[in-house]
């Protein structure tokens, strides 16, 4: 009884006892752990890839092609960079009877810029009216002075044509505009007549030549300034030097003067009375006649009126007939720099050019042209 009641027991215990080990062989999954005890959080899953829209795969649309212009008849397209023509206006008269000499070629003019020859492109003879300022020196320095002015300005005003327009202006300590551009001749004639008793000594000659060549720069085309007086500058705010680069810098503008007190300064100088005062005018005359050789104009110091109608033939001569010259400068830089410029006459062989009377005998000839001109600068 006993050991059938064991082996009951037995059966009964055993499969007992083998579910107990295949429980103790099974791991247990680990339990949740919570976001404090593990540390920051890292997702260690598969990249996401987004669903495209519809045409995102496609490449982008390529730059439309530009049109293709063809050149005018096929033509190749070139850039062009225009050199600026130097424009000269040349006299050519004979020293004796003051005469223009007409009839030259281009081949007989041989232009220097800075001591290198140049290339003229034209030549052309011309005869035009003429822009004038008569500028008057009215101080009371002298008598004679006056009465100087006064004949050549009149002597001027009477050569003028209908078709030539002149300005009348006087100085001493200043400027003083008796008749603004006009072709009346009545009108000059009036503001001449109006010269009656002068107020002031002074002859600011540099300040009032300043001025006028700022007044003609305004006005286009070739200009004329008739400088008449002694030549004496007083009181100027200006020096020498600057009035003479004033010159240089104003194109398209020639000056003719004549020196007043020709005869009083001799009749002085035989009675031993000049010194210093001869000086003066020596310095004076030297002042006037390098106004007139800057710019290509003539320098007259008449000693008696009897020689102030040749004289205004010459300036007619000069001022309405003229060579016109032009060229390219070898030198295109545009510096502002100052060109010196000289102008001479050869013959076919490229020898100076000799003239002639009809008699065989030599004829001496001076050629009258502005020394020189200033560059354009970089801005202009």
């Amino acid at each position: 009884m006993n050991l059938r009641l064991r082996l009951i027991a037995a059966v009964i215990a055993w499969p007992l006892a083998c579910g107990a080990l295949r429980a103790q062989a099974t791991p247990k999954p680990p339990a949740p752990v919570t976001p404090d005890e593990a540390g920051p959080q890292v997702d260690t899953g598969g990249v996401i890839i987004k669903k495209k829209k519809e045409g995102e795969d496609a490449p982008p649309p390529a730059a439309p092609e530009r049109e293709k212009i063809k050149n005018p008849n096929g033509e190749t397209y070139s850039l062009r960079v225009d050199v600026p023509i130097v424009s000269l206006d040349v006299n050519v008269i004979l020293d004796k009877t003051h005469q223009f000499i007409p009839g030259l070629r281009p081949a007989n003019f041989l232009v220097l810029e800075d001591g290198v020859e140049q290339q003229v492109q034209s030549v052309r003879m011309t005869q035009k009216p003429i822009t004038a300022v008569m500028l008057l020196e009215f101080a009371s320095t002298s008598w004679s002075y006056i009465r100087d002015m006064q004949n050549a300005s009149v002597g001027f005003y009477r050569s003028l044509r209908p078709d030539d327009y002149v300005a009348v202006i006087t100085y001493d300590l200043r400027t003083h505009i008796l008749a603004d551009f006009t072709n009346n001749k009545e009108t000059i004639a009036q503001s001449l007549q109006s010269l009656r008793i002068p107020g002031f000594s002074d002859t600011d000659m540099f300040d009032a030549l300043y001025e006028t060549l700022d007044r003609t720069s305004r006005i286009e085309g070739r200009k004329y300034i008739l400088l008449i007086g002694s030549g004496r500058d007083t009181f100027s705010k200006l020096t020498l030097d600057k009035m003479l680069k004033k010159i240089e810098s104003t194109p398209n503008v020639t000056i003719f003067s004549i020196g007043t007190g020709g005869f009083a300064n001799e009749m002085a100088d035989a009675r031993g009375r000049a010194g210093v005062g001869m000086m003066n005018n020596l310095q004076a005359q030297n002042q006037l006649q390098t106004f007139a050789r800057m710019t290509g104009g003539l320098y007259f110091n008449p000693l008696f009126q009897g020689a102030l109608p040749d004289i205004f033939n010459q300036i007619n001569d000069s001022i309405r007939n003229e060579y016109v010259l032009t060229y390219r400068p070898t030198n295109a830089k545009n510096d502002g720099s100052y060109r010196k410029v000289q102008v001479l006459l050869v013959d076919n062989e490229g020898k100076p050019l000799k003239m002639q009377d009809e008699k065989q005998k030599p004829l001496k000839y001076s050629v009258i042209a502005r020394d020189g001109y200033t560059a354009k600068r970089p801005v202009e």
